[in-house]
């Protein structure tokens, strides 16, 4: 990474962040000063590391997208989503679990990932693939095999399995789709 990507990343990252930005400004800065002094083993580590702290600030925003639980339901959210989409080829994802009535729901949600691309086709073409396609406000999503699968400003994809289709829709309406599009722009 240049001095230029460098500054301009401690820049982005100084402004708007939660607290731990002050961890990932530093962790930059100390990339910063190894680069210079020539450790660049060291600056990439710590670039490493400031990456990661960035991925788990993304992730609890993503979080926040998930509906709270319905009434007399119980909501898990599943903070090992990241380290399954590293094998999938990055991005960022949050999912939730929801118990209930003797039932298990669970809506995920993923961003940036290339599973995410490679499902549009086949939401476009839902009737191909023997599917229904089922608007949520103004969203598509595709239901089959107990699965409901939609995708948000082609960079999000959300998807709810474990119900009914009208108990996931129920659920799935809850997530706020304008604020969605706008995610990390």
């Amino acid at each position: 990474m240049t001095r230029f990507s460098l500054a301009t990343a401690a820049l982005v990252i100084g402004f708007g962040l939660p607290a731990t930005a002050d961890e990932i400004s530093e962790t930059l800065q100390s990339a910063r000063d190894a680069y210079e002094a020539g450790d660049t083993t060291y600056a990439l580590e710590e670039l490493d590391y400031a990456r990661q702290l960035l991925l788990a600030l993304k992730t609890d925003a993503l979080a926040g997208f998930l509906p709270d639980a319905p009434e007399g339901w119980t909501r898990e959210i599943n903070t090992e989503m990241n380290a399954g989409l590293a094998m999938m080829g990055g991005g960022t994802g949050a999912e939730a679990t929801y118990a209930g009535d003797g039932k298990r729901m669970t809506i995920t949600i993923m961003a940036d990932n290339p599973m995410v691309g490679a499902m549009s086709g086949m939401i476009a073409n839902a009737a191909m693939y023997g599917a229904r396609v089922e608007r949520v406000g103004r969203e598509k999503f595709m239901i089959k095999d107990g699965e409901m699968t939609g995708l948000v400003a082609n960079r999000f994809l959300v998807k709810a399995n474990g119900a009914t289709p009208e108990e996931m829709i129920a659920l799935v309406e809850q997530i706020d789709f304008r604020a969605l599009r706008g995610f990390g722009l």
